[in-house]
């Protein structure tokens, strides 16, 4: 952080937003870090403000310029524009490779010194991502060089994004069964409901969740399934044969689901906190399921020619060692078998397992916590490579 004589320092992260929630909520928390925690001038250059408003209530979408939550967010309409030295932030991120204007990188080239240039990639298990982090690359045409920053698992990544109080406050939730059935009580849980397996869902829409849904129904034990509003909407309207508006709800069998309004992110996290088991999609939800120290199940992101199941399969061989039926529901899950995916007939098994599946996710955030947070990560990394400049 600077002293109190010197400016702030200014940082621009573009956005592009590809998956609905995940872009954006990964790029929203990494302003938000920045401004508070470290005292840095974030401008937050966004396409989709829609998106962006329904993780953020306060974001005008109809605003070429706002400030919220002391950032200053840009609608990145379109590659035009001009810019000068003067508006050329001392650090510029573009997440996830995307094209940011190209006149805005020849201007970053005309100023003196140059800004640290990173593309922030996607999160991947995948063993290779070790050897690229922090990787330079070179402008083929100006003076400038972009550096490669993954966030990852292990301590030679980025590690995972986590603000600093993040683990105090979510244990002080869940050691307070009272806060936390009050939290449940504003979306119509009931005390009977917060006796069941609580469940929050958030998928794509290709999940095989039919045929989830008949297993619990049909179960033994009593589940609440707790959906944010427009998630998985034919399987669940299908299950409420009504509107699957937030505030809908309805028990069949051994199940009942209810809609949720989609909340703001820390109300967000407080929902995979009050949950036994999580499903998660994308990115951004992935990881928070992480520092909720619940088990999860992980609908990845799909990608041309499968590519997705490899990273789901070399995240699964360092977070699921040993534990077979998380790895058979999550790869079921994602349609990563050889047979149709049915995820029925390994609900029981994965059930019986949730004690241990608990205890694996309590170890599993003991060693993330120990690989530092990717913000403070990546304004370390930058600040040795400004140190490291001539002059």
């Amino acid at each position: 952080m600077p002293l109190a004589n010197e400016p702030a320092l200014t940082l621009a992260l573009f956005c592009r937003v590809v998956d609905n929630y995940g872009d954006i909520g990964i790029c929203w928390r990494l302003a938000r870090q920045l401004q508070r925690e470290h005292g840095i001038a974030v401008t937050l250059w966004v396409d989709d403000l829609q998106s962006f408003h329904r993780i953020c209530p306060g974001i005008d979408p109809a605003a070429a310029l706002q400030r919220v939550a002391g950032v200053e967010v840009c609608h990145w309409v379109d590659q035009e524009g001009s810019f000068t030295p003067g508006d050329i932030a001392d650090i510029v991120i573009e997440f996830f490779a995307c094209d940011i204007p190209p006149a805005y990188i020849t201007a970053m080239a005309q100023c003196e010194p140059r800004p640290v240039w990173f593309n922030l990639e996607g999160l991947t298990a995948e063993e290779w991502v070790e050897g690229c982090h922090t990787l330079p690359s070179s402008h083929p045409r100006l003076s400038l060089t972009k550096h490669f920053f993954f966030p990852g698992f292990t301590g030679k990544t980025g590690g995972l994004m986590r603000e600093a109080t993040l683990d105090e406050e979510r244990r002080q939730f869940q050691d307070d069964p009272a806060t936390m059935a009050g939290f449940l009580a504003r979306f119509g849980v009931t005390q009977q409901e917060m006796a069941s397996t609580r469940i929050s869902l958030f998928c794509y829409p290709h999940a095989p969740l039919a045929q989830l849904f008949a297993a619990w129904q049909g179960g033994s034990q009593a589940v609440t399934v707790l959906v944010p509003d427009g998630v998985a909407k034919g399987a669940v309207e299908s299950f409420l044969q009504a509107p699957a508006d937030p505030g809908a709800s309805r028990t069949r069998g051994a199940l009942t689901v209810r809609v949720l309004p989609f909340v703001a992110q820390p109300d967000y996290d407080r929902l995979l906190w009050a949950c036994d088991l999580n499903f998660v999609r994308g990115e951004d939800s992935f990881v928070r399921a992480q520092w909720a120290g619940r088990p999860f199940i992980w609908h990845i992101y799909p990608q041309d020619e499968n590519l997705h199941h490899k990273k789901l399969r070399a995240f699964l061989g360092r977070y699921a060692n040993g534990l077979d039926s998380l790895s058979a529901l999550s790869l079921c899950w994602n349609g990563a078998t050889p047979d149709a995916p049915d995820p029925a007939p390994l609900w029981p098994a994965f059930f019986a397992a949730l004690p241990e599946l608990h205890a694996r996710a309590g170890e599993w955030r003991h060693r993330m916590l120990a690989n530092g947070d990717l913000t403070s990560n990546l304004l370390n990394f930058a600040s040795s490579l400004s140190s490291s400049r001539p002059g």
